[in-house]
């Protein structure tokens, strides 16, 4: 072989060398988009397979300029309504004018229904967590109807809000491509999180505030819990972080309306 032909060969081996440890790096753990719209093609989205790999690389090779995403923050808070903390953080946001996105569970809210009527005309949003909060990724497609069936049912008969109808969130962020088509099926956007800074384990506030703010991106759906009086603590400081760096604060609805879903899967990642 003479020196031509082996340059050629060694540029070869190094380009393959690096496409492989792009596609197979943390091969164990499939990506995680923030949305998945019933029009997105599921396998593409999350499987580790080498197919879907080359296509998400591909994807993300064309995002284009991402210098100038939309400087907006949802806030979502999963679980509940409970009976003392829910109340708290509704008067905390209240306090601080800035609107939320509640994921409610249809057990509960069955329980607490003045609350869960008290959450919609405060003026937040509500989507369906499910109706009794399982690990869906164990669930038979007909199950997880069963329980986004049911959920949005009991929310219905509280509620008005046509976010019941549209989004979903699975209880633990666990699914699998057979869960998002089910959701899919239903018509829902299966909407996850750009940032989980933990606040279901027990951290304190000041933690979970400087998470959030190392974590930062624009767009940003945002991960809490309602049940977490750390998480009420902290919102204060991150609302003025937040409002201080050209942030606002929307709902999950304005922010699919404001922002595309490529924009909110592929925000900009970095500290801002």
């Amino acid at each position: 072989m003479n020196r031509a032909r082996w340059l050629a060969a060694a540029v070869l081996a190094v380009v393959l060398g690096a496409v492989t440890y792009r596609l197979f790096l943390h091969s164990s753990a499939p990506p995680t988009p923030a949305v998945v719209t019933p029009s997105m093609d599921v396998h593409a989205a999350i499987s580790t397979t080498l197919d879907a790999r080359i296509a998400r690389l591909l994807r993300d090779r064309s995002n284009g300029d991402r210098s100038h995403r939309p400087r907006l923050i949802a806030l979502t808070f999963d679980d509940g309504p409970y009976p003392v903390t829910t109340p708290l953080l509704l008067a905390r946001l209240h306090d601080l004018r800035v609107p939320a996105t509640f994921f409610l569970i249809g057990r509960d809210a069955l329980e607490f229904p003045e609350l869960t009527r008290r959450i919609e005309q405060s003026g937040n949003e509500i989507g369906n967590h499910t109706y009794s909060h399982p690990d869906l990724d164990k669930l038979s497609p007909p199950r997880v109807a069963f329980e986004l069936k049911k959920g949005r049912d009991v929310l219905r008969s509280f509620v008005k809000d046509p976010a019941v109808d549209l989004f979903f969130r699975p209880p633990h962020g666990r699914y699998t491509e057979a869960t998002l088509r089910t959701a899919q099926q239903l018509h829902y956007d299966t909407i996850l999180w750009n940032d989980d800074p933990g606040d279901w384990r027990s951290l304190p506030a000041d933690t979970l505030a400087e998470h959030v703010k190392a974590h930062a991106t624009a767009p940003e759906i945002l991960l809490l819990h309602s049940g977490n009086l750390a998480t009420i603590a902290m919102l204060p400081e991150l609302v003025v972080w937040f409002e201080s760096s050209g942030y606002k604060f929307v709902t999950v609805s304005d922010l699919m309306k404001s922002a595309t879903t490529t924009e909110i899967n592929h925000p900009l990642r970095q500290p801002v």
